[in-house]
């Protein structure tokens, strides 16, 4: 990453949300073939289990950092569009889990490799600001590689929700 700029991310967390994973109230998880259209399918996907949750404000920005996640595990993670493992074993799998007052969305991809957010101040360029709208609509992420007999990593990207008053 460049220092200089407006585009400037903070630095990439690696390691795990900072969320306890056996109070997690609500859980759900899809597994997404090595095509595009699978961004459409995690759309999809997301957006009835948030309806179902009740995410109220942060439903849009959850939806859009999803699709950000997804589009950029198929596009750097998934080598040449297809899967290791072959048909049997999903390439990506997204995780939606919900605590009471947040949100982790984590998608998991069988990339050993970094995610290098993009240094650029071209906001007309077509592609390469994910990781940039990833930061800018999330409340943290980060990444973290796969242990023991799981191969690859998982970027996940956590959201404060609002509570009823």
């Amino acid at each position: 990453m460049g220092t200089n700029g407006s585009t400037m991310l903070k630095p990439l967390r690696q390691g795990l949300p900072p969320l306890d994973p056996a109070a997690v109230s609500d859980a759900a998880s899809c597994a997404l073939p090595a095509r595009f259209e699978a961004v459409r399918e995690a759309r999809r996907f997301t957006r009835g289990t948030l309806d179902r949750w009740d995410v109220g404000d942060r439903f849009d920005d959850i939806c859009l950092v999803v699709s950000e996640l997804v589009t950029n595990a198929l596009r750097h993670a998934v080598p040449a569009g297809e899967c290791r493992g072959g048909e049997q074993s999903p390439c990506v799998r997204l995780h939606l889990m919900r605590w009471s007052e947040r949100l982790v969305c984590a998608v998991r991809d069988p990339s050993h490799e970094t995610p290098v957010p993009r240094d650029s101040d071209d906001f007309s360029a077509e592609s390469g600001r994910g990781l940039f709208l990833v930061e800018s609509f999330a409340d943290s992420w980060g990444w973290h590689p796969l242990a023991g007999s799981l191969d690859g990593k998982v970027v996940w990207a956590l959201f404060r929700l609002r509570t009823a008053c």
